[in-house]
């Protein structure tokens, strides 16, 4: 699949790991003020065809994900999972011929109570 952010600077080839069946929405303190779908990615699954330089990083908390975006127009892209570092979650939005509106009712991940957050004694 191709992806690209809204101004076109940034393009990607994708991979999905399962197709759309991995579509999902987190509601962890960022996800949710995002507001994105994503789909799962192997990290090998993601080629940045175009504008490696326009992306831009962004981490927070445990400083294990990390989320891109473009720096031109801000569309998020992409974000190596936290829960599992050898995926990268695909903003559905950015993928060429995919309506996220069509895709129906998406299921939620608790990630306001994410594993790597709990405190072990």
């Amino acid at each position: 699949m191709r992806g690209t952010c809204h101004c076109g600077a940034v393009e990607l080839d994708i991979t999905l790991t399962d197709g759309l069946k991995t579509a999902r929405r987190c509601d962890c303190s960022f996800c949710r003020r995002r507001g994105a779908i994503v789909v799962s990615a192997p990290l090998s699954g993601v080629k940045i065809l175009k504008g490696q330089d326009n992306l831009t990083l962004y981490q927070f908390g445990t400083r294990t994900a990390k989320h891109w975006f473009c720096k031109t127009c801000g569309i998020y892209t992409h974000h190596q999972r936290r829960s599992d570092p050898t995926q990268y979650g695909i903003n559905v939005g950015i993928l060429e011929g995919i309506n996220p509106k069509d895709l129906g009712l998406i299921p939620w991940v608790d990630g306001v109570n994410h594993p790597s957050d709990r405190q072990t004694s």
